[in-house]
């Protein structure tokens, strides 16, 4: 198990990194990446802090671990930039608020975080399916997500993934302790959202293969 999306407290997380990391390191995950909310005004804070914390702790733990950023709620006429400057103030992996269902999201993020080249893609909603067909070009990753209402469109972000070739990721949008599920949940959630178990055993593999990638 992997989850490249998750929260501490320096945004709306509950737990420190080092917990985090223990947490999730005990029940099984092999790789982890702290994705706290940014925008302009706290992601270079965030970013430093984190990634602190990766180099001189990181390699303690049965676990990879990694700092990224979630963007989030940017005006997506920022977007392009905003994801150049995290990758510039050090985030590993970039990921981007998606236009999920229970969130006053702008309309055009999905399509300004694909085109900028995020790394995942986080709770599309409903996405449409040019912006799925870009996102298979592209390379960007499509969560499936296992958190409470943004998992409401899980099943119709699968069945365009599938349609036009886009790459799936299982994430938790961990933001307590509560929110990091289990083996046996996180295959129920998959396979509710209509992913064979191969499909499900492949966001596996994408997630290592973002990781490996983004850790170079």
């Amino acid at each position: 198990m992997i989850d490249l999306h998750t929260h501490t407290l320096f945004s709306d997380g509950e737990l420190i990194p080092a917990e985090l990391v223990r947490r999730a390191e005990a029940i099984g995950y092999k790789g982890i990446c702290m994705t706290d909310h940014a925008d302009e005004s706290n992601m270079y804070f965030t970013v430093e802090n984190v990634l602190r914390f990766v180099k001189k702790h990181g390699h303690f733990y049965d676990i990879n671990v990694m700092a990224g950023v979630e963007l989030t709620h940017i005006p997506p006429a920022l977007i392009g930039n905003m994801v150049e400057d995290a990758r510039k103030a050090g985030a590993q992996l970039v990921v981007m608020h998606g236009e999920t269902p229970v969130e006053p999201v702008a309309p055009g993020t999905n399509l300004a975080a694909i085109e900028a080249g995020v790394d995942v893609l986080a709770h599309p909603g409903l996405i449409t399916k040019e912006e799925v067909m870009l996102a298979a070009e592209k390379g960007v990753a499509l969560e499936i997500t296992t958190r409470g209402g943004h998992s409401y469109t899980n099943g119709h972000v699968a069945t365009l993934a599938r349609k036009y070739g886009a790459k799936l990721v299982i994430n938790n949008d961990a933001h307590a302790p509560k929110d990091l599920v289990g083996k046996d949940l996180r295959k129920t959630i998959a396979l509710g959202a209509g992913l064979s178990i191969e499909e499900y055993r492949q966001t596996d593999a994408n997630a290592w293969e973002i990781m490996q990638r983004c850790m170079k």
